[in-house]
């Protein structure tokens, strides 16, 4: 049997010389890095994707500069629990001590009233802020508390970083070493970390632990392959996600099905996300990119609908918040699909990448001064609300784009009518009969 403390946490780099895979960051040449040396600390918030070290540096940082540190996750903690830290650090603030740092893990999970009790202890250096987030700062955290942080963006690790934090463990971890450990294979302990280094630890001792049980003789090499980590992971998948499951499978099957038009199917996958502990907001903001993407022109209220489900699950909470997400995800499903909108514009980024910046049709240009009018901007543009049903044929591409088609209307009701009025519109360009 291995040690009861996870492999992952005796793992955990104590200085900058071991901490792997942000040297953007963390790089000698890097502004955080000079900053941190000059022994100047701001408070900012670490973005990037679980286990790639966040936690970590903070608590790198603090013992560099012999910081009081003080941890608070954003699942377990309130008002209350933000208050009395920022208490506790007030009582430190004698003889020029350093103000302590305050670490918030998933601080997107704070609502608004418990982010805006951070900003006054902030604003008077009572504390520094590190906060960790895998959410978008500028979606999930209040502008007032945004403003007097620094964004860090932490990337997923490579597999060159995930290869040697697996050969550092079996050489340094101060249980693995004991045993004549070799990994002859390493794609599988990568692959199914994705870029997470908690995962690869976790992968790498399960397979260990394993082959442990399966030896009597200690000084016997310990050989991993990839069937070995493959065949752990899937034995003991709750290790690897939140709830056991595949977080890129299960959306990537949720969104599947909703494009199926298949609801029994989106609210079962519905369901296996928020039992395994998925962001109800995570799974909001899925819905509202497949309505624009899957659903479109079909039905434009599906957009509004997922929308105010993103707005509701933000002001109810849970477990009301399944409710909505429920019934959003039956509309969604059973919403006739059209992508017609994202092709077109696709097909629009593909022509002005090949084409280039061609100049705007003198006709269409703004002209706000006598010289622009001098020059014939706007000349003879024809303003179409002055002709008979708001329409007057004219052109409006660039020269040498004129008739290319972007939109082909969905074979849906709504964009049947749309085809409709873009023949009688239109005919040299919409009338494929003719």
């Amino acid at each position: 049997m291995l040690s009861n403390k996870p492999l992952a946490e005796r793992m955990r780099p104590g200085n900058l010389s071991d901490y792997i895979g942000q040297d953007h960051l963390t790089g000698s040449d890097s502004s955080l890095r000079k900053s941190l040396e000059s022994g100047i600390i701001p408070s900012f918030i670490l973005w990037g994707p679980p286990g790639v070290g966040k936690t970590t540096l903070a608590g790198i940082i603090a013992s560099m500069h012999k910081r009081p540190f003080y941890q608070l996750s954003a699942v377990h903690s309130g008002v209350k629990d933000v208050r009395e830290t920022i208490e506790k650090a007030k009582k430190q603030q004698f003889f020029d001590n350093p103000n302590p740092i305050l670490f918030i893990d998933e601080i997107h999970r704070f609502s608004k009233s418990q982010q805006d009790s951070l900003l006054g202890a902030i604003e008077k250096g009572i504390i520094t802020l590190i906060g960790a987030t895998t959410e978008n700062p500028s979606f999930e955290i209040i502008s007032p508390l945004l403003s007097r942080c620094q964004v860090y963006v932490l990337k997923a690790l490579e597999d060159q970083h995930l290869k040697k934090l697996a050969d550092r463990a079996i050489k340094e971890d101060s249980y693995l070493r004991d045993f004549n450990i070799k990994i002859s294979e390493y794609e599988a302990l990568i692959t199914s970390s994705g870029g997470d280094a908690r995962k690869l630890y976790n992968a790498l001792e399960l397979a260990v632990s394993s082959e442990m049980q399966a030896l009597k003789d200690k000084k016997k090499d310990i050989v991993i392959t990839d069937k070995i980590v493959l065949s752990q992971i899937q034995k003991n998948m709750v290790l690897y996600d939140k709830g056991g499951e595949q977080h890129y499978d299960i959306i990537s099957a949720f969104i599947k099905s909703i494009r199926g038009s298949d609801p029994n199917a989106a609210v079962y996958w519905l369901a296996r996300m928020v039992e395994g502990g998925e962001d109800v907001k995570f799974i909001a903001r899925r819905l509202i990119i497949l309505a624009a993407e899957d659903i479109g022109l079909a039905n434009p209220n599906a957009l509004l609908i997922a929308q105010s489900c993103f707005d509701a699950v933000n002001l109810t909470g849970w477990p009301e918040s399944r409710i909505i997400l429920s019934e959003t995800a039956i509309y969604l499903a059973c919403s006739p699909k059209s992508n017609s909108a994202y092709m077109a514009i696709d097909r629009a980024f593909e022509e002005v990448r090949r084409s280039g910046n061609k100049p705007v049709p003198l006709h269409l240009r703004n002209a706000p001064t006598r010289l622009m009018k001098d020059l014939d901007y706007g000349k003879n543009y024809k303003y179409a609300h002055s002709y008979r049903g708001s329409f007057i044929e004219d052109d409006y591409m660039p020269d040498g784009l004129r008739g290319i088609i972007f939109y082909t209307p969905g074979d849906n009701q709504r964009e049947k009518e749309f085809r409709s009025r873009l023949i009688d519109l239109w005919k040299k360009y919409y009338d494929y009969n003719s």
